[in-house]
């Protein structure tokens, strides 16, 4: 199932960190093998993907969102 979400990029702090993104609901997603683009803190952005129900982490703090395309709309 593709999805588009909206929200800010946040590195949680599991193991050598986990990048995250966060809705403005207070939805967390875990992102899947982010672009080096995605891999820093940033205001907001929208990301088309898909969420994997396949895939277990350690972290576990949301579902799973492989990145389909992004747009960084502020930093």
């Amino acid at each position: 199932m593709s999805i588009t979400v909206t929200g800010k990029i946040e590195k949680k702090g599991f193991g050598f960190g986990t990048w995250a993104l966060v809705t403005s609901e207070g939805t967390t997603y875990e992102l899947k093998d982010p672009p080096e683009e995605l891999r820093k803190s940033l205001a907001q952005v929208t990301i088309e993907g898909q969420i994997r129900d396949d895939v277990m982490t350690l972290a576990m703090i949301g579902p799973v969102l492989e990145i389909q395309s992004f747009k960084i709309l502020s930093s």
